[in-house]
């Protein structure tokens, strides 16, 4: 992947394993009001998640890497 896109891929593989323990410690701290959804924090987390791994997945296929 080279030297730039390696430490980005490792980064990408780091989210999604953290994405992956907070999706399941949702599974247990759900919301009062809405016991279908996790709580907002663990909504919150997550979502941040989702938008640091679409920057990086960006900054991969940016063209200033080819």
């Amino acid at each position: 992947m080279g030297p730039i896109r390696g430490p980005l891929a490792t980064a990408l593989d780091m989210l999604t394993d953290a994405l992956a323990l907070v999706g399941q410690h949702g599974l247990y701290c759900r919301s009062q009001r809405q016991p279908q959804y996790p709580a907002m924090d663990v909504r919150l987390v997550m979502e941040q998640i989702e938008d640091s791994k679409g920057l990086i997945i960006g900054a991969m296929v940016s063209p200033v890497f080819y």
